[in-house]
């Protein structure tokens, strides 16, 4: 029961914050997916982190649509993946790790839920300028992967690292 309680409560805190994207009026379901989207992404890569770290993990998100090496959509780039011949997904190919490590992408903080709901919902609508430089990639600083040593390293934000292509 409160479990159910705390997914309508999520759902009902995601249409109060939608509603404001048009001043009340209903929005088009692609934008609310998009909206949604880079929502799960900052949440599940950065809530823990400041205002700076969520904007650089949107930016990366936003700066990926835009780059023709990757889809053209937001919830494209944050599902980019493989998948098996059988349909499922392949747990260590994914773009963004929250997106298939097994486990529920439901929020479980609400607080937090929130805050990136409206962080998304600003950044869509007047997005900052780019702190990250044009950065496609970060990586928490407790890992080391090997496609970094071919990326010009830009800044790193709290734990995370963020790298852009030579130039």
């Amino acid at each position: 029961m409160k479990k159910n309680l705390r997914h309508l409560s999520l759902i009902a805190c995601c249409c109060v914050l939608l509603s404001g994207l048009t001043g009340g009026t209903s929005i088009k379901f692609k934008q609310q997916n998009e909206l949604i989207c880079l929502a799960e992404n900052i949440y599940w890569e950065s809530r823990n982190q400041s205002l700076q770290g969520k904007l650089a993990v949107a930016h990366v998100t936003l700066n990926r649509v835009k780059n023709n090496k990757f889809p053209d959509s937001i919830c494209e780039v944050v599902k980019q993946t493989k998948f098996y011949p059988s349909g499922k997904i392949d747990l260590h190919s994914c773009q963004f790790s929250w997106y298939c490590d097994g486990k529920s992408d439901l929020p479980k903080n609400e607080k937090s839920w929130a805050e990136v709901m409206q962080i998304a919902r600003l950044f869509l609508k007047k997005t900052p300028s780019d702190i990250t430089e044009g950065s496609l990639w970060y990586h928490n600083t407790k890992v080391s992967p090997d496609w970094s040593n071919s990326l010009e390293r830009v800044l790193i934000i709290e734990d995370h690292i963020f790298y852009k292509e030579n130039t």
